[in-house]
Formats: C-alpha cells, sequence, structure tokens
C-alpha cells in the first residue's frame, strides 16, 4: 500500500450530513477529486447543482466552486462508489436506540458496501462516533468479507470529527486531529490526508480503540460539567443568586472550568456520545453512576424550565392549562439551524400534555420541522404577545428583546444573552439565567 495520498487518488466520503459535507468538501478545494454518498437523494440533488443543503458559513461558496471545477461529486450508488475508490471515508450518523444503545446500522452499511469494492492497498477511515471497539469488532470483520485481510491487504484508520456548528470549516482546518491505525502504513497515509486541510497537531495515539474513546471522553467531560453547571443554576434560583455572576467569579480560580448552564443538552454529540460509554461499561460490569446522573440532570431541565413557567405564571393568578406559551428558539445551539435532540422539543412536548398551547419562532429551522415538536410555527411579534415566553435558544436576533415586547409580563430566560434587572425593573415576571 503506497503510504500517502497522491493528487489522482480517488477518495469516496460515505455520509454527507453535518461533518461529512464539509470534509468532502473542503479535501475537493485541497485539489483532490472526491466522491460523496449519501442515501437521502435530496441531499445529491442539491450538492450536484452545485449548493449546500446544510447551513454553514462559507460551505456554500466552497461547495459552488469544487462542484463547477469537478472536484466534488454526489451519487446515491454506494456499490459502485467504493469499487472505484482507493479511500473510504465512513462519516455516517450513529444515534442511540429506544434503550439509549449505539445505533451502528448505518456503519454496517457502508463498511458492507466498501467490501464489495475493497481492493488491496485501500485505506477505510471511520470517522463516525462510535463506541470503543467498533472497528475492531465490527468494521473489521465485514470489511474482510471482502475476502482481504486489515493491515496485510488493506489500511484502517480511526479519527474522531471535532466541529462546531457555524464554525465547522474553520474547526476543521486548526483543530488538532487525532488518529488512531491499524499499522504505521495507515496512520501515515491518513495524516497525509488530513495535513490537506487543517494546519492543527497531528496526535497519533497507540491503536484504534485509544482513538474511539478520545472523542467520547471529550463529549463526555463536557455533558457531565454542564450537568453540574445546571445544578448550580437551579440552586442559585431558588436563591435569588445570579448563577452567572457566581460561576464567571468561581472561574478565576487558576484550576476550575464551570461552564455555561442552559436549558438542556442537544445535537447530535453530547447528548449521545455519553450512551455509548455507558453501553460498552455495562458490557465490561463496569457501573458509571456520574455519567448516567450527568446524562438524567441535562435530560430533565427542559422540566426545570416547564416548572419555572408555571411558578411564573402563578404570579399572574394564571395556570400553565389553557395558557399560550411562545417559544423563542428550537434550534439546540444559537444561529444554527441543527434541532437535533433540542431540548426544545421535549419542553413544548410537555407544556403540551400539561394542557398548555404552543407557539415557536426559530428563523433558522424550518417551520415544518417546528411543527413537527408539535408547536405552530408563527412570527416573533405572535410569540411575544402568549401568556408566556420561553427564550430557549440563544439566537442573536433575540439579544435586543426588551421589557415592552414582552406583552403580558411572564418571561422565562435559558440563555446568557439577556440582562435580567431591565426586565424585573419593569415588573415583568422573570426566571432563568442573565448575561454571561
Amino acid at each position: 500500500m503506497v503510504c500517502k495520498i497522491r493528487e489522482d487518488t480517488k477518495i469516496t466520503i460515505y455520509g454527507l450530513g453535518h461533518m461529512g459535507l464539509p470534509t468532502a468538501a473542503l479535501l475537493a478545494r485541497s485539489g483532490l477529486k472526491i466522491l460523496g454518498v449519501d442515501v437521502n437523494p435530496h441531499i445529491v440533488k442539491k450538492i450536484n447543482q452545485a449548493q449546500s443543503p446544510i447551513l454553514e458559513p462559507g460551505l456554500g461558496e466552497i461547495i459552488h466552486e469544487t462542484v463547477k471545477n469537478s472536484r466534488l461529486s454526489a451519487s446515491t450508488n454506494i456499490e459502485q462508489a467504493s469499487r472505484q475508490s482507493e479511500v473510504h471515508m465512513v462519516i455516517v450518523p450513529t444515534p442511540i436506540d429506544e434503550n439509549k444503545a449505539a445505533d451502528l446500522k448505518s456503519v454496517e452499511m457502508a463498511c458492507r458496501s466498501i467490501a464489495q469494492g475493497l481492493d488491496k492497498g485501500d485505506l477505510v477511515i471511520i470517522e463516525s462516533t462510535v463506541p470503543p471497539g467498533t472497528c475492531q469488532y465490527l468494521a473489521t470483520p465485514l470489511l474482510e468479507e471482502s475476502g482481504l485481510k486489515v493491515g496485510l491487504d488493506f489500511g484502517l484508520a480511526y479519527t474522531p470529527e471535532r466541529a462546531l456548528p457555524n464554525r465547522t470549516l474553520d474547526e476543521m482546518a486548526h483543530n488538532p486531529r487525532v488518529i488512531g491505525a491499524i499499522d504505521d502504513c495507515s496512520f501515515e497515509k491518513a495524516s497525509s490526508l488530513y495535513q490537506r486541510i487543517t494546519s492543527g497537531e497531528i496526535i497519533r495515539v497507540k491503536d484504534l480503540q485509544t482513538a474511539e474513546m478520545v472523542k467520547l471522553m471529550e463529549n463526555t467531560y463536557r455533558d457531565t460539567n454542564i450537568a453540574l453547571a445546571n445544578e448550580f443554576a437551579l440552586i442559585c434560583e431558588s436563591l435569588d443568586i445570579d448563577a452567572l455572576e457566581a460561576i464567571k467569579a468561581a472561574n478565576h480560580h487558576p484550576r476550575v472550568n464551570i461552564h455555561v448552564p442552559g436549558p438542556g443538552v442537544g445535537g447530535h454529540c453530547l447528548s449521545i456520545d455519553p450512551y455509548f460509554l455507558v453501553e460498552i461499561a455495562n458490557e465490561q460490569g463496569i457501573d458509571t453512576p456520574l455519567i448516567k446522573t450527568s446524562r438524567m440532570v441535562n435530560e430533565n431541565m427542559p422540566l426545570e424550565v416547564a416548572r419555572m413557567a408555571r411558578e411564573a405564571l402563578m404570579e399572574k393568578d394564571k395556570k400553565l392549562r389553557g395558557s399560550e406559551f411562545g417559544i423563542l428558539g428550537v434550534a439546540y445551539k444559537g444561529n444554527v439551524a441543527d434541532a437535533r435532540e433540542s431540548p426544545a422539543e421535549d419542553l413544548i412536548r410537555e407544556l403540551l400534555s400539561s394542557g398548555g398551547v404552543v407557539y415557536a419562532h426559530d428563523p433558522y429551522v424550518p417551520s415544518e420541522l417546528v411543527e413537527s415538536f408539535g408547536a405552530k410555527s408563527v412570527s416573533l411579534e405572535r410569540v411575544l404577545d402568549c401568556d408566556c415566553v420561553i427564550l430557549m435558544t440563544g439566537h442573536d436576533i433575540y439579544s435586543h428583546l426588551e421589557p415592552s415586547m414582552i406583552k403580558k409580563g411572564v418571561f422565562i430566560c435559558t440563555q446568557p444573552i439577556l440582562e435580567p434587572e431591565k426586565f424585573r425593573n419593569a415588573d415583568v415576571v422573570f426566571r432563568g439565567v442573565g448575561r454571561s
């Protein structure tokens, strides 16, 4: 196997989602010819029309450029793609199932398809977030159905992606890259590929399983820290203490780094990845009470927001049942269109089950997705006219809210983008956190 990427190396990326598509676009811009594969024909069609199906700053321009110069193309034919590729990059989603176990069906399907066209000298790179041992015990046997042997006939590497929505391209270009590989040649070839798109350090770990573990550690650390911050915030709220001021002061300690509290944790990483560790630990007979409790705390935060709303309405002699609730933002993060695992969905369903009427506004998330959560998608003005307004997402557009805009005087703020005193001094019933 040639242990570096050539300019004419044929590369296929399996999965053109929030991580796969930016990876494909950046590699194509570096001068390589990239074929992207996805099971969604709408995504494939948009890309081949030189348009981005994902809202991400700068991505549309790169896709337009690389499709027009024939460096990037997309297809739904996964088997055909595998036969014409030398490097196979698996960046498919890995959700959890109803039992909170890793759903690796997409990884399995990709590996089975790659095996149909795998040749000697090929390299398979898996980026999908997976439980430790997936490369060894799932991917390797499936790939070896090709009749080839890993480490002898073809290479295998694992590298976790690390990027935030709205900063994906910048982070991919500058973040360090952790790589675990089956052998030296696989590492060198994978390293030469990622060095084309990142100036960040390439960090080699000793094996595939260690690399798989790194990503789960990173996200579980953040999830656990946020759970701690959320418990601090709930205590502070009960004592009428500004939680963010206290956290900011505490973080001046050189060995303290408390994260920012919020209405829960969303997105495809923090709300899911800790369960991969819980699952693999259970298989090893190890209990993980801290990780499980952190998940419980963060998953319960939408219920705490509903409790705040109920108590705030009582100060206006209103009940939750029959009241109108206006939700500001359903995306899981500010200024993005991504609503995967959004705490807003759980809040909306809780309010509806308690007899409330729920309206929602989000300038980024399509109205049909908003309404799939159970809320009525309406204008900002209509949301602000509800009995109780709840800010769930820190979109910049909401940072300009004034007390006079909260028509009926009940406001729950779960994001650190506003000044609480402005609202309290205006005789608005206010609950939540202030500006950090």
